[in-house]
């Protein structure tokens, strides 16, 4: 029920491999969307199943007498997890919650409460796609190519955000809870979204919401796009463009380039952003089969990064 803006933005992320946050207060649906996002993410090929099969079989995580694993995984770790347990290790190291997303979903509900060494460890993975765990003994280096969604509340309360009921935080307790999340880990977050509370008019409401198979479609025609677009190249989504490949592909019309720059300028993107703007605003201009991107698409990709200026700056 409601929560369009949350389902688009969930919808681009899926269809470009786009990481994203989700912040809003208790009961606003962010646990329920993510637990949705298998039904709409695109279907396995053989040597996608190859691969993640391969991972599983390692971490003795395939069932008896069963052969190639054909669903995206999806791995909801608990924020008490150590960064071990995403990371991988043991004696002979074997593949950590990362490693087994390859190919689907990391969801990292209550995402400031995870310890600061566990989210630091995500930001090798998420640049370079895989992992290598050092050991004495051995080295080894797992994929972790993953679409990772994370959520979290505004504030230990939860209500900063919420009209309808009084945050109880203080300034200082905010600004503690929202710094756990650190500058680069925000910073690698390609899009960041509010979720706000339901109001009673929504719930009731007797219309049909769009259905999965809907937008799964969507995605699935965005995936073969950019397979397409990037054939010769070592990957396979627009998330992971090099800056090389962005001038090449995801450059904007002259009204987009100005708007892009005006946002540098007034909202102070780093550049990371910047290059994030330009690859979601591609997902965006790919999913109505778009050929050139224009400013529409630029002013939708600058919103989806306005949320780490708003709520932790």
């Amino acid at each position: 029920k409601g929560q369009k803006a949350a389902k688009r933005a969930l919808e681009i992320a899926v269809a470009g491999n786009h990481k994203i946050l989700l912040i809003g207060p208790p009961g606003g649906g962010k646990t329920m969307l993510a637990k949705r996002v298998p039904t709409i993410l695109p279907s396995l090929d053989f040597d996608e199943a190859l691969e993640i099969t391969k991972i599983h079989s390692v971490a003795g995580l395939i069932p008896e007498g069963q052969g190639l694993l054909y669903e995206r995984p999806f791995r909801s770790p608990h924020y008490t997890s150590s960064a071990v347990s995403l990371t991988g290790g043991g004696s002979y190291p074997k593949p950590g919650e990362m490693s087994l997303a390859h190919g689907g979903v990391l969801f990292l509900d209550e995402f400031p409460e995870f310890r600061r060494d566990a989210l630091e460890s995500l930001r090798g993975p998420l640049e370079d796609g895989c992992i290598t765990v050092s050991r004495a003994k051995t080295q080894v280096t797992y994929p972790a190519n993953f679409l990772l969604i994370s959520a979290m509340n505004p504030c230990p309360c939860g209500h900063l955000s919420d009209p309808k009921r009084s945050c109880r935080c203080s300034l200082g307790q905010i600004q503690k809870y929202q710094s756990k999340v650190s500058g680069p880990i925000l910073d690698r977050m390609d899009i960041q979204i509010e979720v706000p509370p339901l109001s009673y008019a929504v719930l009731s409401d007797p219309t049909a919401a769009e259905s999965s198979e809907n937008i799964r479609a969507r995605v699935e025609q965005c995936r073969k796009i950019q397979n397409q677009r990037y054939r010769h190249k070592p990957y396979k989504t627009n998330a992971h463009m090099s800056p090389k490949d962005i001038k090449e592909f995801a450059s904007p019309d002259s009204q987009g380039r100005r708007l892009i720059e005006m946002a540098m300028k007034e909202l102070h993107f780093s550049a990371r952003s910047y290059y994030k703007i330009l690859k979601i605003a591609r997902t965006i201009a790919d999913l109505i089969g778009g050929e050139q991107i224009q400013s529409e698409h630029i002013a939708e990709a600058i919103q989806y990064r306005s949320l780490d200026r708003q709520w932790l700056a």
